[in-house]
């Protein structure tokens, strides 16, 4: 097996946002805001690579919404999904499998893109099977009012009108374990992927940053912050007991750290990148 972090892009959302409750003097220590409170986040999928599978872990925003979209989000940087996949020697045609952890627009947009002449979709991995399970799929596909904005429907329906969209709990899973969390979002999946003898686990939504290891730092689009610090709270300290890597999709600054338990409670030990933990 072979895994790579795989960035997207980077974009901007309003920090109190992200951080709910917890008062910007706190927050701007990790995560420093522009003039209009902006911060800047990653949009940072995993690629594994496992003898005749080529897996993607989330795929970022996409491209397919109009200018008005994503100028409340501005994308910024020069990376992108088709871009670095080629960068590391593969295209989109490549891809066996998209697992997504959840459908939020950040993560599985760029799994659906227009055709040449803009007249309908279709998807970007054509040779994929598009991974979600049946309890997410059933609260993204009839949104409640809190996350409408955030689950959009040429994101999420193409998928199961293409024919490539299974369900984990229906089809099996086998590749990794799953660690199923509703507090941000109705069943978001946290992978756990045994690689070079330790654990990696894919943080999705349920730790945006290293900014979030503290318990209260809980993001504002969460729909029961209470229920995601019990949950990040039992992860944290089986994370420090186990020396978890944690890889984050959303850190702009740090691909990945472990922690470790201290007076305060589970706090960050290291950062590093990726490739300085995994040496090619």
């Amino acid at each position: 097996m072979k895994i790579y972090p795989l960035n997207t892009g980077n974009f901007k959302l309003d920090g109190g946002a992200m951080f709910g409750v917890v008062p910007k003097s706190l927050w701007q220590k990790t995560n420093p805001a522009d003039s209009n409170n902006m911060c800047s986040w990653a949009l940072r999928s995993m690629l594994i690579e496992d003898g005749d599978r080529l897996m993607i872990i989330d795929n970022g925003m996409g491209d397919k919404q109009p200018d008005k979209f994503f100028g409340y989000y501005y994308l910024h940087g020069d990376d992108s999904l088709e871009g670095n996949l080629n960068k590391l020697g593969f295209t989109a045609d490549d891809i066996t499998d998209v697992f997504l952890t959840h459908l939020h627009f950040d993560h599985c947009g760029g799994g659906v893109k227009w055709n040449r002449d803009r007249t309908k979709f279709e998807p970007t991995f054509k040779n994929a099977i598009y991974w979600s399970n049946s309890q997410h799929w059933e609260w993204a596909t009839v949104p409640n009012q809190r996350e409408k904005a955030s689950f959009l429907k040429e994101n999420i329906l193409p998928m199961q009108e293409f024919g490539q969209l299974k369900f984990i709990d229906k089809e099996g899973f086998d590749y990794f374990d799953i660690l199923m969390v509703n507090g941000h979002t109705d069943a978001q999946m946290i992978p756990h992927i045994n690689y070079q003898g330790k654990k990696l686990v894919f943080m999705a939504d349920l730790l945006p940053s290293v900014g979030h290891l503290p318990l209260p730092y809980v993001m504002g689009y969460d729909t029961r912050p209470l229920l995601t610090m019990d949950e990040k709270g039992k992860f944290l300290k089986e994370a420090a007991d186990n020396n978890y890597i944690l890889f984050f999709e959303h850190d702009s600054v740090n691909e990945c750290c472990t922690v470790q338990h201290t007076e305060k409670g589970v706090r960050l030990k290291d950062a590093f990148s990726f490739n300085e933990m995994f040496e090619k």
